[in-house]
């Protein structure tokens, strides 16, 4: 993990522990835990020319597994729905981390939800549309400080399943 950042528990935050994803061979993250904090990084899964197509997929599910051990569990897993992709490259590989997840979660029976672009965009920014630097600042507008786009989209979702599939989070 590269970096992580922390906020200050709401007070009337119910305690689920929420696991937001921006897939991609550079995921980004944000983990809502049972103390209510939300702390956020990006982690690469990058291969080198000595490991084999599938190895960045073993390592993403191994990452699961212990980002799950560490929060003591997960109540849901929400993921960033990519309709286009600029390379086929790209689109493979959300694919992959996309078919990982989903089947990571099915095995430890944790709920999953795929959120389109859009609607996480609309949400942060006000703009559907909205490019990586506006989702950036809307992040810094409130209070964190995401290194790049995957952590600034991790964040936007995780703020989106909090207002929509939370309940009673502020």
């Amino acid at each position: 993990m590269d970096k992580s950042s922390l906020t200050k528990p709401e007070p009337n935050a119910r305690s689920m522990t929420v696991l937001a994803l921006d897939l991609g061979s550079k995921t980004g993250w944000a983990l809502h835990g049972q103390d209510q904090a939300i702390t956020s990084g990006t982690v690469e899964f990058k291969n080198d020319r000595w490991q084999g197509g599938g190895m960045r997929f073993l390592r993403f599910k191994q990452w699961l597994t212990e980002i799950k051990q560490m929060a003591g569990g997960l109540d849901a897993v929400f993921v960033e729905e990519v309709r286009r992709h600029i390379g086929v490259d790209a689109a493979h590989a959300y694919g992959g981390f996309l078919a990982h997840v989903t089947a990571w979660c099915e095995h430890h029976q944790i709920p999953y939800e795929a959120v389109p672009v859009g609607t996480i965009k609309r949400h942060a920014t006000g703009k559907g549309n909205a490019n990586k630097d506006a989702v950036i600042a809307a992040m810094r507008d409130r209070g964190f400080d995401p290194v790049d786009d995957n952590e600034a989209d991790a964040l936007a979702l995780l703020g989106w399943a909090k207002d929509h599939r939370m309940g009673d989070v502020p």
